[in-house]
């Protein structure tokens, strides 16, 4: 029998044993049946802490980077969270276990409920923290940091518009500095603004054109993101039509440019079909609608592909299918995306995005719908109400964001769950399961939508919607976003993203490399008893297995990784999943180092004939800055930066 030294509290947080609290809580309760026994309360207090102490071992929860860890998380994991989640105190001190953090925001965000019924607070609070806390479902990383925490901005997405005025153009600097502060990415559309050289009335003088304002917007995130605990991102999109396009277009082409910035080029199908018979098209000036001279659309196109070569941007929103499925479109055509491209969304509207952990979702090698299904109700619940406790950064945005209650709900481990059912990722059965899966979640979360319109009604431009024949919640309710770091948190893969690597080193601390293997494939191998150090020390080389004649020719398949997969199965993959997808699907089609601008040119293509919303390349070793590399000597690994989540390489998705 060992004394009890600490406890943890329900909301997974430590302090000291104090027996003091067992003797007044007993003396209130002898209080309470009108009896005064100073000497009772004391004599209780000794024999309860004796059977306390009796019945329970005392317990040394582990503790990595000055976190207490009650739930068992990867060492990654705890670094990621000690790095940019867990509170701390004025001096910098960590104040709180992931336990407690999960506990924070499922408090926090079941507060909404109070706004429609009463009395059953705990049980959704509990249920949220169930949820968190077994790390079946998390929201997007804002929340996890913000609920319940004075700053209280939820959102991860935001898009703002950029009209043609300074005035209006540094309110909009002023906006997403704003956002930015708080947790949130950015995106914009500069379609709006008149070309380089175009006469300003007001001053006589020649306007500087839309690229010169994005390098304003680039450097303001780059001076905020120094004192923040997040990097900051941003969408920059211009139309094909703009007069500044071939700039746009090439803009990136010096590594020092726009560092803070995706960009995508706005093609509709009239572009598209204009590649396609290789004719010219009119550059338009958007100030006062005039032709400014014709040019070649095939050109243009091969200018994207060719760029996106060689540093893996632009990459293409095909703006026509995001307006045509635009549930909300009788509020004006949607311009812009989030950093990432897997969220459409109106001028100053945010939006709120989570994703359930298909890892957690198997059962006896195969996924436990009825598991998936009560999880993207909670999910679907949780969702809507952050929208209602979140503390807007705008009144413009908490106006749309409310009236339109878009949600995101989306998915990581999808990788591994493939593996782990048996399903090669690029395989057509794969992309059927992928479209299975996809129905199955926008369907379940609709119905959950629609159950909670009936309790709090319709969203307030519901009637403007195109969901007049039923009552629901949300205008839209499912995304894929990449995960980034909450996949880290997670322990999943990234978003849908195939392998990269099976093994590899990462490092997670200056001077600390810890070698990696994907969980799955260390569980096959050593079930089918060909695991040994040795041979994952051989895939680290290159982070493949194929070929290995130590790794059967099953699990060879299993495992494909992202570099080996051919450009047309990524894309198809993403088709497959953007099919049933009310939002957009965030996804890399990532290509070999030895890849071609003609595998970029068929890829774009297929995302056009596929009805994709957006395309996304990075041909490997196209930017000097990486999350993960891969040897090029014999003797050298692949290696990973502490913040590599599995699938976008070429930055840190921090969405």
């Amino acid at each position: 029998m060992g004394r009890i030294q600490r406890v943890r509290k329900r909301d997974g947080s430590i302090e000291p044993f104090q027996p003091k609290k067992i003797e007044i809580t007993i003396g209130k309760a002898i209080l309470s049946v009108n009896r005064k026994d100073g000497k009772l309360s004391k004599k209780l207090a000794d024999q309860a802490v004796k059977e306390l102490e009796r019945h329970f071992t005392p317990k040394v929860i582990p503790s990595f980077l000055g976190v207490r860890d009650e739930l068992k998380l990867t060492t990654n994991a705890i670094r990621i969270l000690a790095a940019r989640y867990l509170l701390r105190d004025e001096k910098g001190n960590i104040t709180e276990t992931p336990a407690r953090l999960f506990r924070r925001v499922a408090k926090a965000v079941s507060q909404a409920d109070l706004i429609y019924k009463k009395g059953a607070l705990h049980k959704t609070e509990e249920e949220f923290y169930q949820t968190l806390s077994q790390l079946d479902f998390l929201p997007n990383t804002p929340t996890l940091m913000n609920a319940g925490a004075p700053l209280g901005q939820l959102s991860a997405c935001f898009v703002l518009p950029v009209p043609d005025s300074l005035a209006e153009i540094f309110d909009s600097l002023k906006y997403a500095s704003i956002i930015q502060q708080s947790g949130g990415g950015t995106g914009f559309s500069f379609s709006q603004i008149r070309p380089r050289g175009d006469i300003v009335k007001s001053t006589k003088g020649a306007a500087s054109g839309p690229i010169s304002f994005m390098r304003i917007f680039d450097m303001t995130t780059e001076i905020l993101k120094q004192g923040g605990k997040r990097r900051g991102a941003n969408m920059g999109i211009l139309r094909y039509d703009h007069p500044d396009i071939i700039e746009f277009i090439t803009a990136k082409s010096r590594e020092d440019m726009l560092q803070n910035f995706n960009t995508s080029v706005a093609v509709d199908d009239t572009f598209m079909n204009a590649v396609a018979k290789e004719q010219e098209y009119d550059l338009i000036n958007p100030h006062n609608k005039q032709k400014v001279k014709k040019i070649n659309a095939k050109e243009v196109f091969d200018l994207i592909v060719a760029n996106a070569w060689r540093t893996g941007d632009p990459g293409i929103v095909f703006i026509d299918e995001i307006n045509r499925k635009n549930t909300t479109s009788a509020l004006g055509p949607i311009e812009s995306t989030n950093p990432c491209g897997e969220q459409p969304l109106h001028p100053y509207e945010s939006c709120n995005l989570g994703s359930i952990n298909l890892t957690n979702m198997l059962k006896n090698g195969k996924l436990d719908w009825d598991k998936l299904k009560k999880t993207i109700q909670t999910a679907v619940h949780f969702l809507d109400n952050v929208i209602d406790v979140n503390k807007y950064p705008l009144p413009q945005t908490e106006q749309i964001t409310k009236a339109n209650r878009r949600i995101g709900l989306g998915i990581m481990g999808f990788a591994e769950l493939l593996i782990n059912i048996g399903i090669p990722y690029d395989s057509d059965k794969a992309i059927e399961f992928a479209e299975k899966l996809m129905k199955f979640l926008n369907d379940e979360a609709r119905k959950a939508s629609n159950k909670l319109a009936e309790e709090r009604g319709s969203f307030p431009n519901f009637d403007k919607s195109t969901w007049k024949a039923k009552a629901t919640r949300n205008a839209t309710v499912t995304t894929i976003a990449p995960t980034g770091t909450i996949s880290i948190i997670a322990g999943a893969t990234s978003g849908i993203e195939p392998l990269f690597a099976v093994t590899f080193v990462r490092d997670v601390m200056e001077g600390t490399h810890l070698l990696e293997a994907n969980p799955s494939f260390e569980k096959i191998a050593r079930k089918r008893g060909f695991y040994t150090k040795a041979l994952m020390m051989k895939i680290a080389k290159t982070g493949k297995v194929t070929g290995l004649k130590e790794v059967p020719k099953d699990v060879q398949k299993l495992f494909k990784t992202a570099l080996e997969i051919k450009p047309e199965m990524h894309v198809k993959m993403q088709a497959a999943f953007q099919k049933y997808c009310d939002n957009a699907v965030s996804k890399t089609i990532n290509l070999p180092a030895t890849a071609t601008p003609q595998d970029i040119a068929k890829a774009y293509l297929l995302a056009h004939k596929l009805k994709c919303k957006g395309i996304t390349v990075y041909r490997y070793g196209s930017k000097k800055e990486q999350v993960l590399y891969i040897g090029k000597a014999p003797d050298e690994i692949v290696s990973a930066k502490p913040e590599y989540a599995g699938g976008h390489i070429c930055i840190e998705c921090m969405y």
